[in-house]
């Protein structure tokens, strides 16, 4: 028995089997889907933030790859923005067309009557809230 490597009691193949069923998942897990590439970070940020809290896990990848700008080419340096469950990649694209192209709006408000354009849902002027039919 000396010099034969064990592993609780079985020999080193035993060992390698174990090992190798081990590494196998027994579950699936969602793959990860590349959504969109933003122009800078703070866009990549933003979206990949606003995605997190409408329920879509969202990650910025290659966000300091521009400082190699010049050594490859620019557009593979832009921050790309990963949907970590691949089933939610449908909804994730919608989510973000409606995040860059927001209703526009024509409303007055009810307190000052400060007219507001725009995607905004509260007036700039007094703070008051949109009316619900505007």
């Amino acid at each position: 028995m000396v010099g034969k490597l064990r592993y609780g009691g079985t020999d080193a193949r035993s060992a390698q089997e174990h090992f190798n069923n081990k590494a196998r998942p027994t579950h699936r897990r969602p793959a990860v889907k590349r959504l969109t590439t933003a122009p800078n970070l703070a866009l990549a940020t933003l979206w990949a933030d606003l995605l997190c809290h409408a329920g879509v896990p969202t990650t910025v990848q290659r966000q300091y790859a521009s400082s190699i700008a010049g050594e490859v080419p620019p557009d593979q340096t832009l921050p790309e923005l990963w949907v970590a469950d691949g089933d939610q990649l449908e909804h994730a694209r919608k989510l973000l067309d409606e995040l860059r192209q927001p209703p526009h709006r024509h409303w007055a408000c009810p307190a000052c009557h400060e007219v507001i354009d725009g995607p905004f849902e509260q007036c700039w002027q007094c703070g008051a809230p949109m009316p619900p039919a505007a």
